[in-house]
């Protein structure tokens, strides 16, 4: 399945927020150095998924705010 994801950083708080077209507005804590965002986004979308973060994969925009997020989910 792949998701389009908007990245919003250096939030206080970790939160995924799913909007009305299908996508995920995600705001992280983490600054966007060094990956250290990528990393963040990557491990509360397999948490929120319940899936191994193997099985996220950042498709397009890794170092863009829109990225479009490739989850491989088990059936």
């Amino acid at each position: 399945m792949q998701k389009r994801v908007k990245a919003k950083l250096n939030s206080k708080q970790q939160k995924i927020i799913e909007e009305l077209d299908g996508s995920l507005t995600v705001h992280l804590k983490s600054p966007p150095v060094d990956g250290k965002a990528n990393q963040e986004l990557i491990k509360i979308l397999a948490k929120k998924f319940n899936i191994p973060k193997s099985n996220v994969t950042i498709k397009s925009g890794a170092s863009s705010r829109h990225k479009l997020i490739e989850i491989h989910v088990d059936t």
